[in-house]
């Protein structure tokens, strides 16, 4: 589908500087613009691309005044934020290509499960017992829907995620390809020989409205209870929950994090990859943890960053860091007085 530039400045609300007719079919990277493409500068470190880009049309920043010629097959569109409405197309676009409301063959759907307007049915995909999918939903090929889940009206989920049984899934949440939702967690128990016995997990995990699962990530249902994600919480691929999590509403966790069981997570909390949140524990509102640290323990002021293993104010980890770095020349210098003192 093509658009000119007159439509798409009416979307974004921009000036045109150029020709308003003509049209693009694509979007590209500033850098890597060709002819028919859309692209945008709002990184000033990019700047020097706009004079050799092939592509069609440009979203810049309305304050953004070319040092030299720009290309004549260019057309400008200014606007307040090129990047916030570049993403804005973005958002466009990815709604003009998800699929429509249908439901594909072969695919299964008990006669008991609830099936809400316009909603999208993937190929092989299991709809199961006293399921409740909501309007506007889109299930694609091969996702398992288990019995009783309820998902809210126009969430998305991607090829090969499942939702397990008696699991919720809010509104408008974004759930990617080879998520799982609703695993046992990991609970087990050794008996008197010291094997290990299995204790059912027979609670539950609650998304609530706005939040976005990353591929292969995985959140284990409660033991009792639920697991919970609260309103717009973000979790990037290969991010593991454990059974009883509660994660306070907008906060985001980066690939590979783990987080142990019955851990309580507060709001607008950021958690960089790869790092490690013992179970049983409390993190503070608005907490930033580092990538690749780990926190044993609550933290209970807000509004630290904290890095390291064990995680510490990250002022204080550069300091201990800075000492670390000069260890060994410290301890040259120790065996060094030790050899004086003994040799007097």
């Amino acid at each position: 589908m093509k658009f000119t530039a007159e439509q798409i400045a009416g979307i974004i609300k921009g000036d045109i500087e150029g020709n308003k007719d003509v049209t693009v079919s694509g979007l590209s990277k500033i850098e890597e613009g060709q002819e028919g493409t859309l692209s945008f500068l709002a990184n000033m470190k990019y700047e020097e691309h706009i004079y050799t880009t092939g592509a069609s049309i440009a979203i810049v920043d309305r304050a953004f005044t070319p040092s030299k010629e720009l290309p004549s097959t260019l057309t400008l569109i200014k606007v307040d934020d090129a990047y916030s409405c570049f993403a804005q197309l973005l958002e466009v676009y990815n709604q003009m290509r998800t699929k429509q409301p249908k439901i594909e063959q072969p695919s299964f759907i008990d006669e008991n499960a609830t099936i809400g307007k316009d909603v999208y049915v993937g190929a092989f995909a299991y709809i199961a017992d006293g399921a409740e999918i909501g309007d506007n939903v889109k299930i694609y090929p091969n996702v398992y829907i288990g019995e009783n889940v309820k998902i809210g009206a126009g969430t998305v989920i991607n090829p090969g995620a499942a939702v397990y049984a008696d699991c919720v899934v809010g509104e408008n949440c974004l759930i990617h390809g080879g998520a799982i939702i609703g695993a046992d967690g990991f609970g087990f128990a050794p008996d008197e020989n010291g094997e290990f016995q299995k204790v059912p997990q027979i609670g539950n995990v609650v998304l609530e409205d706005n939040v976005e699962v990353g591929s292969n990530a995985t959140i284990d249902r409660a033991t009792l209870g639920s697991t919970i994600l609260r309103r717009g919480v973000k979790l990037d691929n290969l991010v593991h929950l454990a059974h009883n999590v509660e994660v306070g509403k907008n906060s985001a966790m980066a690939a590979q994090v783990g987080v142990a069981g019955s851990a309580k997570i507060g709001e607008n909390v950021m958690i960089g990859g790869q790092a490690g949140i013992s179970g049983h524990i409390k993190i503070a509102d608005r907490t930033k943890i580092v990538a690749q640290s780990g926190v044993p323990g609550n933290v209970k002021k807000p509004d630290q960053t904290l890095m390291g293993t064990p995680g510490i104010p990250i002022d204080d980890f550069k300091k201990s860091f800075f000492g670390f770095r000069k260890l060994p020349y410290i301890l040259q210098k120790l065996r060094e007085l030790e050899d004086k003192i003994s040799n007097k």
